[in-house]
């Protein structure tokens, strides 16, 4: 991946804001929903997601920017060869999946420490003793798609080896969340068991949505008319569009509560509730229309926006 903020569009000393601002413009624009068919649009997509990812996350930034990992978060080699830490990332940043040895020793190399401990003993038949270890547990960074995350799939998980794991994300699993995969880690030696496999779930951002606790927060853009006669307009959720009543004088800033279109509770099963932010948004171009009404409108002498500050 190339730099995080040249693909973001942003200079190095950014603030939050300007990268969380840039990154909402662009993912608004190259959003696959909005380009169906076009790879290279899906693939700058995934690009200006994974920059993001990256640059929001304060640790990651401060450590991109000091030169310890690079664009796709991968620790960097220093000098002599030894690299930076245990992690590596494995595969595109989209999608992609990283590991590490957690902990327990490589199949390869248990038989010449069990020499080193025993001296190559020998039982009392005479034949060399019979060692059984447990295999390592290895973990895994799997990025998720946002809405994959909020109703649950199914992904597949590549392993160093080529092979490949389904993995079963739960409806509502949360950023960094840990799964365990019992026996898909480090083989055993000597017959004994497999480690097991921990996935840490990391969640890509929403071009439109966000999450708090188990609720969703949107903001909804409406027209001045529909602000002005109220009126219904259709509204996105995670669990896919609904028609929402807007009332009559509607101003921006209006939240509409949406009950149960939000994130299932893992444990009790309860369903968040999405929380709608209306925003009047005004045509692009000059509409001649609108302005002769507004200019031959008189409000009334008590309507004054203002009041609340104090402004005469």
């Amino acid at each position: 991946m190339q730099d995080p903020y040249s693909i973001l569009g942003v200079a190095k000393d950014a603030t939050d804001k300007e990268i969380k601002s840039a990154y909402r413009k662009l993912a608004k624009e190259l959003h696959p929903d909005l380009n169906p068919g076009k790879k290279d649009v899906e693939a700058r997509f995934k690009d200006v997601s994974a920059a993001y990812a990256l640059l929001s996350d304060a640790d990651k930034r401060r450590r991109f920017d000091a030169g310890e990992i690079d664009a796709e978060g991968n620790e960097r080699m220093h000098p002599g060869g030894g690299g930076g830490g245990f992690y590596r990332d494995y595969g595109d940043s989209y999608g992609g999946q990283g590991f590490y040895t957690q902990e327990g020793v490589n199949p390869e190399d248990l038989e010449d420490l069990l020499s080193g401990i025993f001296g190559g003993a020998r039982g009392p038949s005479g034949g060399r003793r019979d060692f059984k270890a447990r295999g390592g547990d290895v973990n895994y960074s799997l990025r998720v798609p946002f809405l994959d995350a909020a109703r649950g799939a199914k992904t597949t998980l590549t392993l160093p080896d080529g092979s490949q794991i389904t993995v079963t994300i739960p409806e509502g699993v949360t950023d960094g969340q840990m799964l365990r995969l019992k026996g898909k880690g480090g083989p055993g030696y000597g017959g004994g068991p497999a480690g097991d496999a921990y996935v840490e779930i990391r969640i890509d951002p929403h071009a439109f949505f966000t999450r708090k606790d188990n609720d969703i927060h949107v903001e909804v853009p409406i027209t001045l008319k529909e602000a002005v006669l109220g009126g219904k307009i259709e509204v996105p959720t995670v669990h896919g569009p609904v028609t929402v009543p807007i009332p009559k004088g509607s101003n921006s800033g209006k939240q509409l509560r949406l009950k149960a279109k939000g994130i299932k509770d893992q444990k009790s099963g309860a369903m968040g509730n999405q929380y709608v932010k209306l925003k009047i948004v005004l045509p692009e171009e000059p509409d001649t229309a609108l302005e002769e009404f507004v200019s031959n409108w008189t409000p009334s002498d008590d309507y004054n926006p203002r009041k609340i500050m104090g402004a005469a």
